[in-house]
């Protein structure tokens, strides 16, 4: 059952996760929007994650979830990206996710059913 994910990410420059190779590189909130609806569609983010862990085979393999049917919209107001992603993916595979791609720099403002 898909979920709603309502985001806040408060500064779009700064919202980069510590490793550039996995972070958003995004410039606004349409681009940040396919960034994050990519990284929930597609096992690509996860499999590079998970080449640079030290036993990569050891990784769970639940944290490499996707759902081709994730839909990310986006809205800016001024420095700030709203994000609203709907998709059947764990909170705890899209919060993962979402600190690759934006490191502490975002913020879960609710949840619903959708």
């Amino acid at each position: 059952m898909p979920n709603r994910y309502y985001l806040r990410l408060p500064d779009g420059a700064r919202a980069r996760g510590t490793d550039p190779e996995l972070s958003f590189t995004a410039q606004g909130a349409e681009a940040f929007a396919e960034q994050l609806q990519r990284a929930l569609r597609e096992d690509t983010l996860f499999e590079r994650w998970r080449a640079k862990q030290d036993d990569p085979d050891d990784v769970d393999r639940a944290l490499g979830a996707t759902d081709p049917a994730a839909v990310v919209q986006g809205h800016q107001d001024d420095l700030t990206i709203n994000l609203v992603a709907t998709t059947s993916i764990p909170g705890t595979v899209l919060k993962q996710r979402l600190r690759l791609l934006a490191g502490t720099h975002w913020e879960l403002r609710d949840v619903t059913a959708a």
